[in-house]
């Protein structure tokens, strides 16, 4: 559009200035930001000094957009594109992403830190590497999620919304994009699963019939009836195990790739241990017994960690025919060997996690007291047991009056002799 004919005396004055032009009688400037022409009426007749003024204000502006300290409301709160342009800092996706990261490592431990950057990597190619973070609007991150979805399940997207939000929350309190981007990454609602766990018969069919040496049957057994997880589980030590007392300290976990870390919760816990929980102890210490012990690094985070000397309790090595072999366990070995099991035994076939909700299932259709069984299994609090494991609870409610009363009645029957 071009400016408007006036006297010729202004038409001097407006061509002494770039940027500055006639718009529906009045002055409006010009001027790239983002790469996007921006023109603005500023409702000022022409004159002479408003000619200067509109000048001087462009000249402003175009400091502020060179220096990153550009707010566009600020100038022009009443423009119906005030509220499009974030007053952000102009930085791309990318290179925000490649800052993040490495502030981020220092929380966590290195294979976490891997499957972090993986999921910021993911995301940030979907969005735009090139994108300012700074224009960015909701609507893009509802297309990121969109996107994730088509190619995704749920769990898998839901982890790499998780990781973004991090992101984007860092991003947001560094005035690097607008306010509200985090909270768009809403997760994906997922089916709940209950927990499946071995019956007492599928159990016996486990050892007898599934596992082929004794370290699987003791293995298997100490699963089931302690509930660690399976990292956990593949990461114990001859030195963990306290037979004496009927105890196991859990202190780390193993990763995919072998890493040694801190257990899910970052906090270390001790484990009490039922009759056939220490009579597999007993038998995997025996078979490691001439085993070395091995050093081994346990990360708190990336730049924090402690070295341990310890014999692996179970050790892919006790029955492996190769030369080269791991010395510990890691989950997708375990996980072969599990499915191995579970095919010989002829039963349903159940991921390796299932053995820790056996364990709190079996507990609590035992009626054992819910802070204990929290406790054991590493949760903070019996929440999640109510929330995961109401079935199980209510197994045997019909009886549990009777028991209340039976309970009742031996307190008021002890009161009643203490009186006398």
């Amino acid at each position: 559009m071009g400016r408007e004919r006036t006297s010729s005396g202004l038409e001097a004055e407006l061509a002494k200035h770039t940027g500055i032009e006639l718009h529906g009688g009045n002055l409006r400037i010009v001027f790239m930001w983002r790469r996007i022409r921006c023109r603005e009426s500023l409702g000022l007749p022409v004159t002479k000094a408003n000619i200067k003024h509109a000048a001087l204000l462009r000249a402003a502006i175009l400091h502020e957009i060179k220096t990153n300290t550009f707010e566009y409301g600020r100038h022009f709160p009443n423009s119906k594109h005030a509220g499009n342009y974030s007053s952000a800092k102009d930085e791309r996706l990318e290179a925000l992403a490649e800052r993040y990261k490495p502030l981020k490592a220092v929380d966590i431990t290195p294979m976490t830190e891997e499957k972090y950057a993986y999921a910021i990597d993911i995301c940030v190619e979907l969005v735009g590497k090139d994108r300012l973070a700074g224009i960015l609007l909701p609507e893009d991150i509802h297309l990121l999620r969109a996107r994730l979805i088509e190619t995704r399940a749920p769990s898998t997207a839901n982890h790499y919304l998780a990781t973004f939000a991090g992101f984007l929350t860092w991003c947001e309190s560094n005035k690097y994009c607008v306010a509200g981007l985090a909270a768009a990454c809403t997760r994906f609602a997922m089916s709940e699963k209950e927990p499946d766990p071995l019956t007492h018969e599928e159990f016996d069919l486990v050892v007898t019939k599934g596992c082929l040496h004794p370290q699987d049957v003791a293995a298997t057994t100490l699963a089931v009836y302690t509930g660690l997880r399976p990292g956990e589980l593949c990461a114990l030590a001859v030195e963990d195990i306290d037979l004496q007392a009927g105890k196991i300290e859990v202190t780390r976990a193993i990763t995919a790739d072998g890493t040694f870390k801190l257990p899910k919760t970052g906090k270390p816990r001790t484990v009490l241990l039922m009759e056939p929980a220490i009579e597999a102890c007993r038998t995997l210490i025996a078979i490691v017994a001439k085993h070395p012990k091995r050093d081994i690094r346990v990360y708190h985070n990336r730049h924090e960690w402690r070295d341990e000397s310890v014999t692996p309790l179970l050790s892919p090595s006790t029955q492996a025919r190769k030369r080269v072999i791991n010395e510990w366990f890691v989950s997708t070995a375990w996980n072969t060997k599990w499915a191995g099991i579970q095919r010989r035994a002829g039963i349903r076939p159940r991921r390796p996690y299932q053995t820790r909700h056996t364990y709190a299932c079996w507990c609590l259709t035992a009626r054992g007291n819910l802070a204990f069984i929290a406790k054991q299994m590493g949760h903070k609090d019996f929440t999640m047991l109510v929330e995961v494991y109401a079935k199980w609870m209510d197994h045997e409610s019909p009886m549990e009056i009777q028991r209340i009363w039976k309970e009742l009645q031996r307190s008021q029957a002890a009161a009643a002799d203490n009186k006398a």
